[in-house]
């Protein structure tokens, strides 16, 4: 039988990261500190690595032997564009360095991850001018971690435009890292490229421009992922919803009212400044794909889908199984009764699809051709501090 790596996924959520994870790996520890959040994870994935609870309260006593990888997606509001921008002070996105105590306490322990991915929003490359960004990457540098990184829009494997960022590093001596080479735009924007130019030489050094392939095609798009037997809104609220939109989003359902097949877009709600007075707005896209799905604490969580087209303008909410389907879960993906719980779960969640192709084009390549020399070196180091 192959032998399986072994990882901890902190900040677990509902476990979209485990779900992206499932072939060649098996997780050995979770945490969540959210009451409903571990609940629909004890019913997808069972209970026995789940440590529910402030990852604070964590130990290193709670964590069973050594993990190739540690997969953290910390909370990340302090760092979005709907946070308040207070970055790793904020009273959220600061318990990054709860995980991180654990990660150096290990280090005493003599059994780091040999891997480490923190998952977040693209914000955390600007937050506090880049500062926030350059000291997460000073701890990794600091613990011996080769980083790299790179901003996936989940948009190349689901239709929805997600982008995050995700920071990976390795440990020295064992892994075999991954190519490297030079920036390009696809996997390393210039927010990300601007932002290690600014780091300080050591620290410069210690980053890599790891590539990726091509993004297979992506195959479905916002219509395709819909719900057959859904209720849509009344003429009523629909005509409402029309009227929150400006010229321009006016004109795109103008302009495919007379088509004979129905065009579907998806709309969320924006508020703008006009003529120096906020105004509440309906914008609407027609590309096949929905925006980034947002929590409900974050503002206008649930986007609305119109379908247009036969003389005909209807709209109704995304329902809970569509921004599953958003994510990359499957259906058979049990979700939460309560619509908000569900709609909080898929949008504190990282998209299934996108773990699976880090899985398979950085993370396996470079842990599975070493491991079992990284493990008979850990081994070893284990049995001369023992003497």
């Amino acid at each position: 039988m192959t032998q399986k790596l072994h990882f901890y996924e902190f900040f677990a959520g509902g476990g979209m990261a485990r779900q992206g994870l499932r072939n060649g790996w098996k997780c050995t520890f979770a945490n969540d500190f959210d009451r409903k959040k571990c609940q629909t994870y004890r019913e997808n994935w069972g209970d026995e690595d789940l440590f529910p609870g402030d990852v604070g309260a964590v130990s290193t006593a709670d964590l069973p032997e050594r993990c190739d990888l540690a997969w953290a997606s910390s909370p990340c509001q302090d760092f979005s564009l709907a946070g308040n921008g207070a970055g790793l002070n904020g009273l959220k996105s600061n318990v990054f360095w709860s995980f991180w105590r654990l990660i150096t306490e290990l280090a005493e322990e003599r059994r780091k991850p040999r891997a480490i991915v923190l998952e977040n929003v693209r914000g955390l490359l600007t937050s506090r001018d880049g500062r926030d960004f350059e000291t997460i990457c000073r701890a990794l540098a600091i613990e011996n971690y080769h980083i790299g990184g790179f901003v996936i829009d989940a948009s190349h494997f689901v239709p929805q435009s997600r982008p995050r960022v995700f920071l990976i590093g390795f440990l020295e001596g064992e892994c075999r890292l991954p190519d490297g080479g030079t920036a390009n735009d696809m996997w390393h924007p210039n927010v990300m490229q601007n932002a290690v130019a600014s780091f300080p030489s050591f620290l410069n050094e210690r980053w890599n421009w790891w590539d990726l392939p091509n993004p297979p095609k992506r195959n479905a798009d916002l219509a395709d992922i819909l719900e057959g037997d859904v209720s849509w809104h009344s003429a009523d609220k629909t005509q409402q919803l029309l009227e929150l939109m400006n010229v321009t989003n006016r004109t795109k359902i103008e302009d495919r009212i007379g088509d004979n097949n129905c065009a579907i877009g998806a709309a969320f709600r924006r508020t703008r400044v006009e003529n120096g007075r906020r105004r509440q707005r309906i914008e609407v896209r027609f590309d096949g794909m929905a925006g980034c799905l947002r929590t409900p604490g974050g503002g206008s969580s649930r986007q609305t889908i119109f379908s247009v087209g036969q003389g005909e303008v209807k709209s109704r909410l995304l329902t809970p199984r569509e921004t599953a389907r958003l994510m990359g879960l499957s259906d058979d993906y049990i979700l939460p009764a309560n619509p908000n719980d569900a709609f909080q779960l898929s949008g504190d969640g990282v998209a299934v699809p996108v773990v699976e192709f880090l899985s398979q084009h950085v993370l396996m390549p470079a842990l599975k051709r070493d491991m079992d020399g990284a493990q008979a070196a850990w081994q070893k180091n284990q049995n001369l501090a023992k003497v």
